[in-house]
Order: structure tokens, then sequence, then C-alpha cells
């Protein structure tokens, strides 16, 4: 059976961990308190009545009343359904509390090095928690940072391990969109300072710490209606099961409450009135286990329902650092010629791509790496201004970069007075034609150009190109079967977006993508009535994740993505984005399946119970008892007897969730009624025959 790739998904056998267990059984006892069980009204209900039959029972005992084995037996297994639906939801919970006081003990023994003047030598420690929006801080090697903040000044390189899991140390500096930094994580090198943008209490570690432990999560709109019809149901049945005394008292036969209870116990939908919380808190769980944070049990939901998945190339669809993979020599310069002038001019180049063309050269042309301190050379930085960069050494220079820069710099003044020496006249129009096929056929193939130009002659083009991630052709495709529409965001231009949407399998693409550009995308699919899931991490990405249904924030990114976004993937990786969708049909697909099972399983318990009942007023009803149990008492002791018992067997379900299958609507529901509808019928018939056939072996009834 497929499951869900690469998720970190707890093992069913946790259920049976001591450090889970133990205290699970004690909270099944706390959750009996009515004011936490009123949460949950079908097991509200089920206490009161629970009570009920126990009042009773005293009472019988006290006057001497007759048939007090078979009311105890009853009143005992009604107890243990409403403490096994506890203990479903205690076990759903349990299985963040040993993360949760760990991040607990790391809020609470933080301390911070508050700033009290300008110079970072003037501070005074406090404790972390008593921190407050505006403050400065300065942490620095070796230190805990205390609170979320912004970097405002220095640079720093930063464990997140006790967030993300993840050992690998990444970079955090003031400006641009890696600037946030979350509480609880430690500087490895270097300092920092920071500014607070967390209240107290109100910090990202401790927002995380309320969801693992499930304090803060919210009933989605789907169970909430859910509950609504289970409450419904339960009303319908409180009706219907007291007009039977008056019908017994007419028809001249005898009724006591305590089977009246049993009745309306296996008329209400208890199966998943007790299993509902505990799916939920599973689906927040599985989320936490994968490294996402949702800020509500909503966009969880709602990830399950996602019609449209917005995208970005970069480092989602593609590996995101673009390869040299071969150079294009204008008319009358040899490619040798070309890759040693790019090369050069990428030496001093330490972004993936300047390193590819570098070693490109290598082992094409066997022209190696020159000692930077023998050149004496002057490397001139890109700048997102002049979109290029160079060297210049020995009365020589090479400049690459973008085509349109390369050539406005090569009809510059400063190609022949600032920048060295020029030997060439402009580049003449010829050459500009010839240089732009070659780009036109390398953008058309999906890579990017990158022209090089010697001492004022254009040399030719660098094919740079994307890496199409391996296996993400049939990601899409899968998405695809489940209808979800896929669009890949790019800032590329239209042709080379055209050619990398074609490779990696997409549905469609926005080229040359704006901020602006993003949120109108997203309206306009929300206007058709779709919901709409993206990621991002910069800033000019906040619009659009607050637009979004679903809006994932990556961990690294600047804080306002963080908080326009309702989920946040703690280890960055935006394509993570798939897993979510995934997780989200997998929460909808589990709790489709056990509603379907549950009211199946009422249904055959209806055929135990009602014969028994009204079969000394109808003897007419023994056709109805198919299963050909014993007598009454022991059908009705039965059928409560499986009714705890299915709510315990099941736990492991619901906390496992259903597994993940890429089908549509339709096949989901012909799938939940043959596999969950039968077995929901089939397994009650054969649980209580066999339970009746127990019971009355042993005289219990």
């Amino acid at each position: 059976m497929e499951m869900i790739k690469n998720s970190k998904r707890a093992p069913v056998t946790a259920m049976l961990d001591s450090k889970i267990v133990i205290p699970a059984l004690g909270s099944a006892f706390v959750k009996l308190d009515p004011r936490t069980l009123i949460k949950n009204p079908v097991m509200f209900v089920l206490e009161i009545v629970t009570i009920l039959t126990t009042i009773l029972l005293i009472r019988d005992v006290v006057t001497g009343a007759g048939n007090i084995g078979f009311g105890f037996q009853i009143t005992l297994w009604l107890w243990f359904t409403v403490l096994f639906a506890n203990f479903a939801e205690a076990i759903a919970e349990g299985r963040g509390k040993a993360q949760a006081a760990s991040l607990r003990r790391t809020r609470t023994e933080s301390q911070a090095k508050l700033l009290t003047s300008s110079d970072i030598k003037s501070y005074k420690i406090v404790p972390g928690t008593s921190l407050k929006v505006g403050d400065i801080v300065l942490v620095e090697a070796g230190h805990t940072i205390p609170s979320d903040g912004e970097v405002i000044e220095g640079v720093a390189s930063v464990n997140e391990a006790a967030i993300t899991g993840e050992s690998a140390p990444v970079i955090r500096e003031s400006g641009g969109d890696r600037s946030a930094v979350t509480g609880g994580t430690q500087v490895l090198s270097d300092w920092i300072r920071l500014r607070i943008t967390a209240a107290p209490g109100s910090t990202f570690l401790d927002r995380m710490i309320r969801l693992v432990e499930g304090a803060e999560r919210q009933k989605t709109p789907n169970e909430i209606a859910l509950n609504i019809l289970l409450i419904g149901l339960t009303l319908i049945f409180v009706f219907a099961t007291a007009t039977i005394p008056s019908y017994a008292a007419y028809a001249n036969g005898a009724i006591s409450v305590i089977i009246l209870v049993a009745l309306f116990v296996t008329l209400i939908p208890t199966t998943i009135g007790a299993l509902l919380s505990s799916i939920g808190i599973a689906g927040m769980d599985r989320l936490v286990r994968f490294n996402v944070l949702a800020v509500s049990g909503r966009a969880v939901e709602a990830a399950g329902d996602v019609d449209t998945l917005l995208l970005d190339k970069t480092g989602t669809i593609t590996l995101g650092n673009r390869q040299a993979t071969a150079f294009k020599p204008l008319p009358g310069v040899t490619e040798r010629d070309l890759a040693d002038a790019a090369q050069l001019a990428s030496l001093a180049d330490e972004t993936p791509e300047g390193r590819s063309i570098v070693v490109l050269a290598k082992e094409k042309y066997g022209i190696r790496g020159r000692e930077l301190a023998d050149m004496k050379a002057n490397f001139i930085p890109f700048t997102a201004h002049s979109r290029m960069s160079g060297v210049e050494v020995d009365g020589s220079w090479v400049r690459k970069g973008a085509v349109d820069s390369i050539l406005k710099f090569l009809n510059s003044p400063a190609a022949s007075s600032g920048g060295g020496r020029r030997v060439q006249p402009p580049v003449s129009p010829d050459t500009i034609r010839e240089a732009q096929a070659i780009s036109d056929s390398i953008a058309k193939a999906g890579g990017t150009p990158l022209a090089v130009a010697k001492d004022g002659k254009l040399l030719g083009l660098v094919h740079l190109k994307d890496i199409v991630k391996g296996g993400i052709r049939e990601r899409f495709a899968e998405l695809r079967r489940m209808g979800i529409r896929t669009i890949m965001i790019t800032g590329d231009n239209p042709m080379t977006a055209a050619a990398i949407a074609a490779e990696a399998g997409v549905d469609d693409f926005l080229a040359q993508a704006t901020p602006e550009d993003k949120l109108r995308l997203i309206r306009d699919e929300q206007a058709k009535g779709k919901l709409v899931a993206m990621c991002g991490d910069g800033t000019n990405d906040a619009p659009a994740l607050a637009q979004a249904d679903v809006g994932v924030a990556m961990n690294t990114g600047t804080q306002a993505a963080r908080e326009a976004g309702n989920m946040v993937d703690l280890d960055s990786n935006p394509t993570k984005l798939i897993e979510i969708v995934e997780i989200g049909k997998q929460l909808l697909m589990t709790r489709g399946a056990l509603t379907t099972f549950s009211i199946a399983n009422d249904v055959a318990k209806y055929f135990a119970i009602i014969p028994a009942i009204f079969l000394t007023f109808y003897p007419q009803l023994q056709a109805l008892n198919i299963m050909n149990l014993t007598t009454p008492q022991s059908a009705i002791l039965s059928a409560i007897i499986f009714n705890a018992l299915v709510i315990i067997a099941l736990i492991p379900l619901a906390l496992k969730g259903v597994a993940y299958r890429a089908i549509g609507a339709g096949a989901l529901l012909r799938r939940n009624l043959l596999v969950y509808g039968l077995g929901g019928i089939i397994i009650p018939f054969a649980g209580i025959k066999l339970i009746d056939m127990a019971v009355t072996a042993m005289g219990w009834a």
C-alpha cells in the first residue's frame, strides 16, 4: 500500500510505549471531568447516562433488587466505553509530551544579554522569558538565542537542531530573507545583535509547545460539521429511547432503565464520537513529526482539499543551483578561449554557478584553476545593479553576466576606461544578432544564458541549466490524478519557464512573476471556487501567503513570511508542500473511513440488540435475530462489550491514519464503502456473536 513519502510518521508500536500508555491511563480518568468531556458532546451524553445507571445500580444494591449482576456488567462496560474514548484522545496527545517537555526546558532555562546602550559591551543578564517586543539582545558563539527576533547586526552560524531536528548549521545575517531567528536555537560561531519580535508566551517555541501537546488544536470546519451531525443523531435517539417506557407499558411489558440506556448507547454513533478528537490530534501530530507546524487545524484540513498548488521553480522543481553545461562561442572564437575567459572570471565566484563554470572548463578542456595569490588580480563582485562580475589582471579584463548587461557594458565608456583597455570597436549589430540567437536557443532549451566578454570583445555565452529534480515529474502526475492543478512560479523569461515547465510536467506556469502577479493569480483561482496552496520565504511572498488557503512559510524566511502563512516548515524544504497536501488528504480519508465504519458498525449492533429487547412484545422479531444470540440479556451485554472494545481496536488506525492513495473522490468513496462500510457490518456481526458465546459460557448473562 502506498504510504506518504518521506513522512516522519510514528510507528503504531509507539502506542505500546510505557512512557505514553501509563500517563494516558491517568489522563483518561482526569478527562472524566464533565467540564473537559463536554467538548465531546457524544461522550458527554454517554457519561451522563452512565452516571445514571451507576446511581440506579447503587440503589438496587441497597434495596436488594434482583438481577444486580447484569446491571453491574452493563454499567462497568459503559464506564469502560467512556474511559476508552478518553484514552484514545490521551494517547494522541501523549505522543507530543516528551517533545514539549524538552522544548519547555529550552524555553525556561535560556538567559539573555539585554543591551542597555548602542555599545554591544553594555548589557545585563536577564531571563529569556522576560524579554519584550523591541528589546535588543546580544547572542555570542555557544549561547542560545533567547526568543524570536530579527538580526539587525552581524552574521552567525546557527544550529537549529532543537527546533528542526537537523544538526546542519544555517547562516543568519542582517537584511535579506534570512534574518529571522527562532528562540531555542544556538549560535555556533561569531555573534549577532537581535531585535526581539515576540511577546512572552507567544514565541514560536511557545506555540510549538502548545501544538505538540494538543492544547492549541482547534476543531476544523469538517470536524465541527461532523460534530453537529453526531449531536443531532444523539438528540434524535434520546427522544426515540425516551418514548419506549410508555410503549412498553402500553404493551404490558417491562423494560428497565439500564436496558434503555444500553439501547441508547448502541443507537448513538459512539465509535466515531470517541475517535473524532484523536483523529484530528493525530493529523496535527503527523505534521509536527514531519517538521511542519500548522497554526490552525483548518489549514491541515484545507490542505486535503487543495485544488491548485503554486510552487516556486528554484529549489522546489529544480535543484536550485544552476550548472554550466556548455560553452557557446561566437564565430571567430574557439570554445577553449571562451572556456578559459569564463573560468578566469569565475575563480573568485563562490556561487554554485561560478564553481560549475570552473569545473566544466577543467573537465572539458583541461584548463586548471590559477593561484589567486600569484595573479594579483582585481576581482569585480556581482551586484544586482550591474548584473555581472569579472576580473582585471595584467592590463586585461573579463566580464560575465546577463546578456543585455554585458552588451550595455561593451558599448559604454567603462569598457575603454574604467574597465581596462579596449582593443576592439563597440559590438556590431551582426554580433548582437548572433548572440541573441544563441541566447534564445539556450532559453528555449530551459537554460539561462550567461555572456562572456574580454577586452571589449564579446566571446560567447555559457549555457547554465536548471536541473529538474529526479522523480518530480512523477509526483506532478500523481497530483494530477488527485485532481490538483500545479502551477510553477518563476522570475525567468517565458521561453525558459515554458521549457522547464514542460520538462517537469507541471500544468501551467507564471513567468517573470512579481508579488502582485502571485497575489492576482491566487485571487483568480479562489474566485473560481478553488482552494489554493503555496509556499514562500521572503517578505515579498507575505501577501500571497496570507491570501492562500494553505500558506507554507519557510522557517529560514523572514518574520513577515512566517506570520503571514498558516503553516511553517521547520526544514525550509519547499518540496514538502506536496507532502503536506498528502497529509491533509490522509486526515480527511481517515475521518471519512472511520465515520463509514462507525455507521455500518451501528447498523450491525441494531440487529443484535433491538430484536432482543422487543422479542417479548413481538415474537415475530425472532426472524431478525439473524446472529441467533443466546438470550436477550446476552445479546444486550455482548453489544455493549463490543461497543467498548471496538474503540480500543481502532485507536492504532486513528493514530496511524488510513494508507494514502492518489485516487479520485468517486474511487475513494467506493473504496470506503467496500472496505470500511462492508467491514463495519461484517466485523460487528462476528465480534458480537463471539462475545455472546463467551459471556454465555462464563454465565455472565
